[in-house]
């Protein structure tokens, strides 16, 4: 019984230390973040379907998670929604080669982090991974007034609907309409009409209709006039002289 009672003191104390040092135990540090992919940032905005495949078949998608993953350069991008591509002319994608696809891609990609608040201040046009930003190719205007943002591209207006994403190296936007670059979408002024052949003139056969020239009326004028003149010249001096020589007689 003593022996029971002295074994059952010694437990208890020894229980309790065992749980004290248990629970003072720190809790383990998180795991560092996955590597950042974008289809699966958009695929959680649950909108984003037609953008997400043109990413795959073009292969951007490796390229943004291969650079952000690879580099500390930071990088905005510009998601339009499925009603955005449903707004598109029918067969507007599918008439575009697959450069043309991937230039689309990337007209919506800035090799820069920007947060909301930069918009204000950015200097415009914004370089886009498509390329040139000069008049007549790849350029993107960036406008903010207010709570509102606005892009221009010089084919299309769009606006930024939501923030998506944003960890201080990658931002993405939700905007309601697919940035259209001019290289690809804007007017092209038509060739030049060539000028109408001068009509050849056939210059072996005459009109037979043309009037006879002045000279070709006075030829023929004189040649009938001619012989009267010297018949009556004729007559004439035949009757002076028979009147002469009746004179005589």
């Amino acid at each position: 019984m003593t022996k029971g009672y002295l074994a059952t003191l010694l437990i208890f104390p020894l229980i309790s230390l065992i749980l004290n040092l248990t629970s003072a135990q720190p809790a383990s540090a998180p795991g560092p973040a996955g590597p950042t992919n974008i289809t699966a940032i958009l695929e959680k905005g649950g909108q984003f379907t037609t953008l997400i495949r043109l990413m795959k078949s073009t292969q951007v998608a490796d390229q943004i998670n291969n650079q952000l993953n690879n580099s500390n350069s930071g990088m905005t991008i510009f998601a339009p929604t499925d009603n955005a591509f449903n707004s598109l002319a029918a067969g507007t994608l599918n008439s575009l080669t697959d450069q043309e696809k991937v230039s689309l891609i990337q007209f919506h990609m800035i090799a820069k982090y920007l947060p909301t608040s930069e918009f204000a201040t950015v200097s415009n046009p914004l370089t886009t991974q498509a390329g040139n930003s000069e008049n007549g190719e790849f350029p993107l205007n960036v406008t903010a007034a207010g709570q509102q943002v606005n892009i221009s591209t010089g084919v299309v207006n769009a606006t930024v609907d939501n923030s998506l994403y944003s960890d201080g190296q990658l931002a993405v936007y939700q905007v309601n309409q697919v940035l259209l670059p001019q290289s690809i979408f804007g007017a092209h002024s038509p060739a030049a009409a060539p000028a109408p052949a001068e009509a050849k003139k056939d210059k072996s056969k005459p009109t037979s209709e043309s009037p006879a020239s002045s000279d070709d009326v006075d030829t023929t004028s004189n040649s009938a006039t001619g012989p009267a003149i010297d018949q009556a010249m004729r007559v004439a001096f035949v009757g002076s002289f028979c009147l002469f020589a009746w004179g005589f007689l």
